[in-house]
């Protein structure tokens, strides 16, 4: 008898990402190793966790042999530690699509050359460059580090010009080892998500559009497929298809966009599986991280067409009563084995139906029994709109 191998997914970074592309691997028979600095990181809870930092290249070669192809938790990962990786092994996404989206300069930039527009913006290296930024993208804006910054951190809002000293204060001292840059403020009217996979053989597909809400700066509700998208999936896939082509980038990614009068503009990459998708692994025919683990296999892509209608709530800090979720219909809770800790996500709960009535009554009653019904209120009030 002939003993089949399994795959064996290497992942570099043991978050709730991580931890969630293990267990959706897991049915396609592939393994998953996952490396991290922190010897507690959640994804070890449900795979082999090898404890090594960034820059532990005997451990990193070690691993390295141990798997078949890499791909990335999250993409604060040195660029040089993926070049290293791609040297011995498969590595995806390709290390430049990583650098690109560690840059919020490099990314706006191929934004703008791959035709999607952006809100204005100025690199930014002295006080005195600050200034000559302001008086050309105005205020209010937002000084941004160019790199390393994520769920609201390394940001600084200036509303008047009278705001760009603190604003130096506060990131100033960054502004050396990795640069800022100032972005425009815009004054948007929602908020949205396109998540897409791109395959090995260049299979590209995506899931319908989400719209997300934020609270300090950190994802708190989703809802999918977001309402009145079909005059902008269109052109969302298009501008998402030609960056993917662009990077030849290979995985699942997001791009996040601002809808201003109708028009899409881009405001982030992120080179991974991404939270505002989470709402697809019982909301989708086939999850994100599904499909990151078929597309970095070069394996068949699934099918990414929505069931019905989902809204997703993170858990921030600590996770509340799972009760009024599980013993809702067709609502699902995801407890990420995190230590509770102020601004952490350490949880998630995606509520599906099918359709915007049902979804309604769902949603209310597990953020009225939960105290969340302000959290709820957008995605409530959209669907009620849209019925």
């Amino acid at each position: 008898m002939t003993v089949r191998r399994q795959p064996v997914l290497g992942i570099l970074g043991g978050g709730q990402l991580a931890r969630m592309l293990a267990l959706a691997g897991a049915p396609l028979g592939v393994k998953s190793l996952v490396v991290d600095s922190a010897a507690d990181a959640c994804a070890g809870q449900v795979a082999p966790l090898v404890v090594a930092d960034w820059t532990d290249y005997e451990a990193l070669d070690h691993f390295a042999r141990q798997v078949d192809v890499v791909t990335f938790d999250f993409e604060n990962v040195p660029a040089e530690t993926a070049h290293w990786l791609a040297k011995r092994v498969a590595v995806f996404p390709a290390p430049r699509a990583l650098a690109v989206a560690q840059d919020r300069l490099a990314e706006k930039t191929l934004f703008r050359e791959c035709g999607l527009m952006t809100p204005e913006f100025k690199a930014v290296d002295t006080r005195e460059e600050l200034d000559q930024a302001l008086a050309i993208v105005g205020a209010p804006a937002i000084l941004k580090t160019r790199r390393l910054g994520y769920d609201g951190k390394g940001q600084f809002r200036i509303k008047t010009l009278a705001d760009a000293d603190a604003a130096w204060a506060a990131l100033g001292a960054q502004a050396t080892a990795h640069g800022l840059i100032l972005e425009a403020f815009v004054p948007f009217d929602r908020e949205l998500s396109v998540v897409a996979v791109r395959g090995r053989n260049g299979e590209f597909r995506t899931w319908p559009l989400t719209q997300n809400w934020h609270t300090d700066g950190v994802l708190s509700l989703s809802l999918a497929p977001a309402p009145d998208i079909a005059a902008l999936q269109e052109r969302a896939t298009h501008l998402a298809r030609t960056l993917a082509e662009q990077l030849e980038y290979v995985g699942v990614f997001a791009l996040e966009l601002f809808v201003k009068n109708g028009e899409l503009l881009g405001n982030e990459m992120a080179p991974r599986v991404h939270n505002s998708g989470h709402w697809t692994i019982e909301g989708a025919l086939t999850s994100q991280f599904e499909n990151h683990v078929r597309a970095v296999l070069g394996l068949p892509l699934g099918d990414t067409s929505a069931r019905g209608l989902s809204a997703m709530f993170n858990w921030i800090g600590e996770l509340p009563d799972a009760a009024p979720v599980l013993e809702a219909v067709d609502a699902h809770w995801h407890d990420y084995g995190k230590q509770p800790r102020e601004g952490r996500k350490v949880g998630h709960a995606t509520v599906c139906a099918p359709n915007a009535s049902q979804l309604v009554e769902r949603l209310s009653g597990i953020a009225h029994a939960l105290g969340r019904d302000q959290q709820a209120g957008p995605a409530v009030g959209k669907l009620l709109e849209n019925r």
